[in-house]
């Protein structure tokens, strides 16, 4: 918790630079098209993100959650790496860099609820699997977290599986809301971060907003901070987040008629 002030928090993510977005013949000979990995700026993104995060946040982070896409689990480890670090150096620019860590800081979990939008809105259909199945291993996702912070044992995922290809995309902004609160209330003595994609940090933010907002850009390890206050009642109920912070996220404000014709923000460029 926040130094006993019953507050918590959750920080939602973007993942690093993706190899595909600058490699664009990647994918033809890739086995698993639709799962690129991070290029070498988008782990040092994500380390120096870690490390942002550790020096800025006024708040320790005790937990992780992450979607199972490549890009995800290895913008998690970077991140860990940076939270986790024992000592300071100023020369640590990525987990290659020989960085030690004291893993017992933090615990970090696979989730599906987090994963990418999967339509065509957000993975080209000529890269998606051809029978819809994305074949994700949850021992070799976790394999790619740092050694000693993976609680596989005690954590019951919230999603015991992936959405099926073609859920719309209003299906998607609802499920990164829900997956947002049911993973806070199962752990609400704790600070979380969550690694997600462009969608799930830019309805983090639209959602949680007090005004009305449209997001329309999410860069590489942009991260928004919710915080809610948790009351002190025979209910034990939790009130509603809010968001107190946001660092790479480009929105305009709207006006609630605007609103109510739009529905939804429109989604974030390059949102997977």
């Amino acid at each position: 918790m926040d130094s006993g002030k019953n507050l918590q928090n959750v920080v939602v993510m973007r993942h690093g630079d993706r190899i595909d977005n600058f490699e664009p013949l990647w994918a033809e000979k890739a086995d698993r098209p639709w799962d690129p990995p991070l290029v070498l700026d988008g782990k040092i993104r994500a380390f120096c993100t870690g490390k942002k995060l550790n020096n800025n946040l006024g708040f320790p982070i005790h937990r992780v959650f992450v979607s199972p896409f490549l890009r995800c689990i290895q913008t998690a480890s970077e991140a860990i790496h940076a939270l986790c670090a024992v000592g300071d150096s100023a020369t640590w620019m990525s987990s290659a860099d020989g960085v030690s860590i004291d893993p017992s800081k933090i615990k970090a979990s696979v989730e599906y609820g987090l994963c990418e939008m999967l339509n065509k809105q957000a993975i080209r259909a000529e890269n998606a699997p051809k029978d819809g199945n994305f074949a994700f291993n949850i021992s070799e996702c976790e394999a790619g977290l740092p050694e000693g912070t993976v609680d596989s044992s005690s954590v019951e995922r919230v999603y015991k599986e992936l959405p099926k290809w073609g859920e719309s995309t209003e299906g998607a902004r609802d499920r990164y809301k829900n997956i947002i609160k049911t993973l806070a209330d199962k752990y609400p003595t704790e600070n979380l971060l969550l690694v997600t994609h462009g969608e799930g940090v830019g309805v983090s933010v639209t959602a949680h907003a007090p005004e009305h907002l449209t997001v329309y850009e999410v860069e590489y390890c942009a991260y928004s901070t919710l915080q809610r206050t948790l009351k002190q009642n025979e209910s034990g109920t939790a009130g509603d987040f809010k968001l107190i912070g946001h660092n790479g996220i480009l929105f305009t404000s709207t006006s609630p008629e605007v609103d109510e014709v739009v529905k939804e923000p429109e989604p974030p460029k390059s949102s997977s």
